[in-house]
């Protein structure tokens, strides 16, 4: 049977070998149509043993390919595990020279490989220092520490572009020498009793990652923080695990300037994340995240403040904090409104603090300058456990929703036991809004809330409540009770007259 002329066009053998191989629910399925593929003819060889071997979990599948080892890979040889440690360490050989040629045979194929189990790499022991296994090897994942530090450069593409390595593994200056090509590096932290200071300080290596577009790494040091403000392509650092040494304003004489658009932070130290905020100008900055274990108030003024000052106020859009309970009760003293520090960002679209005191003295005017002063916002989130007496009403919370018409989710703490409004006699809907969690110590009616919500939020079906004990959770389901059923009672055409409906 001839084949279509359609089937003799590489780019459509491409497409539709891409469809067999997504396609299935199960990779092993996946594997054996592309393999029945491969055997097919000779126009579906190539393109489909491409896909068979383009993504592979460790170097098993090419250890099979050497005929001494393809029946322990494959389960032939019932007589020796080879999943056992003590096996692989006393009782196989590694490779040879003619057994390296079978295992290198489809090598070429692989553009993303995962280690994430041994993989036996004693067997490949043999292979030259100088030579790259994978030559076109665009993807690189090694989970834990699997991949032992000495077999690393055999997995270093010059086509390699995304990289996923633990940090007790990782040479630097090898990597980013023989990877130029490298656009996304994560460096997994590594944390132990033995260690002292990362291996990253003092690095000037990261000045010779020219195409580098995304680092998550440990903590890095000053040096290393002006080798990124050198890298032209980098847009995202994130900033992960526990700070081993001084960061401190003294090692600063000068402010440089990071064109990165995402900066995020996961560490157990504040005054780092302040130091590197005050210390560096962020001008095309849209998104900031930080985690940290503890905030204090100080400590989160300096933050916010320094966060003020980092030259983005006309590009940063979204800004997420969080952190843990405070270890130091704080006695509550000055006037504490940390929101007041990102009213200069007008661009604002995201909005979330989770910290102690994020709340304090929030009250409906200060609600109505900041909804007066982000315009645009589509979300905001302002949580805090410490606070028991909530100032924004109703009242003042629509008065600030008619200056967002855009918020489509708000999660707010505030008074909903004093109802100081009647939406029967308003006109104002707010359409876009349609999640809404109120946090709320003490709700007195539910039916009111559940009325004000059907008039006046209309695309709002339930309300959250994420915190509070058994009491506030009951509350929440009551108002929601009330609130399905106007809803029910508005749909078939029915009058709203308290709890129940009655006919009209």
């Amino acid at each position: 049977m001839s084949q279509h002329r359609a089937l003799l066009v590489p780019d459509v053998l491409l497409v539709i070998f891409e469809q067999v191989n997504h396609s299935t629910e199960f990779r092993r399925s996946s594997r054996k149509y592309l393999a029945a593929l491969a055997s097919t003819c000779k126009a579906f060889h190539e393109p489909a043993m491409d896909l068979l071997w383009a993504d592979m979990n460790g170097i098993d599948p090419l250890l099979g390919c050497v005929t001494r080892l393809h029946p322990m890979i494959y389960g032939g040889d019932k007589k020796h595990d080879f999943s056992t440690q003590h096996f692989c360490s006393q009782s196989v050989d590694p490779l040879s020279e003619h057994e390296t040629r079978q295992f290198l045979r489809h090598a070429a194929r692989v553009r993303s490989i995962s280690i994430t189990r041994d993989s036996h790499f004693h067997l490949i022991s043999t292979l030259p220092v100088d030579i790259c296994i994978f030559p076109r090897l665009l993807s690189l994942s090694t989970i834990r520490t699997l991949l032992p530090p000495r077999y690393l450069h055999l997995f270093l593409s010059p086509m390699l572009r995304r990289c996923v390595i633990p940090e007790i593994q990782l040479d630097l200056k090898v990597l980013v020498t023989r990877c130029a090509a490298l656009e996304d590096l994560s460096i997994i932290f590594q944390c132990g009793p033995s260690r002292e200071i990362s291996p990253l300080s003092n690095s000037t290596s990261f000045c010779l990652c020219k195409q580098l577009v995304n680092l998550r790494c440990p903590p890095v040091d000053w040096a290393t923080w002006k080798d990124l403000s050198k890298l032209p392509t980098l847009l995202t650092v994130w900033i992960h695990g526990k700070v081993l040494y001084p960061f401190g304003s003294d090692d600063f004489n000068s402010v440089p300037s990071l064109k990165i658009t995402h900066l995020y932070f996961s560490v157990d130290s504040a005054a780092y994340i302040i130091a590197v905020m005050r210390n560096f100008e962020f001008p095309l900055l849209k998104g900031v995240k930080v985690n940290v274990d503890t905030l204090q108030r100080a400590e989160a003024d300096l933050l916010l403040r320094a966060l003020s000052q980092c030259s983005a106020c006309q590009t940063l859009e979204r800004v997420v904090i969080f952190a843990g309970e405070s270890l130091v009760q704080e006695r509550s003293g000055n006037l504490f409104t940390p929101i007041r520090q990102l009213f200069c960002f007008r661009q604002l679209r995201v909005l979330k603090l989770i910290f102690p005191h994020c709340c304090s003295h929030l009250d409906n005017d200060l609600l109505f300058e900041a909804m007066s002063s982000w315009p645009h916002i589509r979300s905001l989130e302002l949580r805090d456990l410490h606070l028991r007496s909530p100032a924004v009403t109703f009242r003042g919370l629509f008065a600030a929703l008619r200056l967002c018409p855009h918020l489509q989710k708000l999660r707010i703490f505030m008074d909903a036991a004093h109802i100081d409004i009647d939406p029967t006699t308003e006109s104002f809907q707010h359409t876009s809004l349609h999640a809404l969690d109120l946090e709320s110590p003490d709700v007195r009616d539910a039916e009111a809330i559940a009325r004000i919500i059907f008039y006046m939020l209309p695309c709002v079906h339930k309300i959250n409540q994420v915190y509070g004990g058994s009491q506030c959770w009951e509350a929440c389901e009551e108002v929601n009770r009330h609130l399905i059923t106007f809803k029910s009672s508005s749909v078939i055409g029915r009058q709203i007259i308290g709890a129940s409906s009655s006919q009209s």
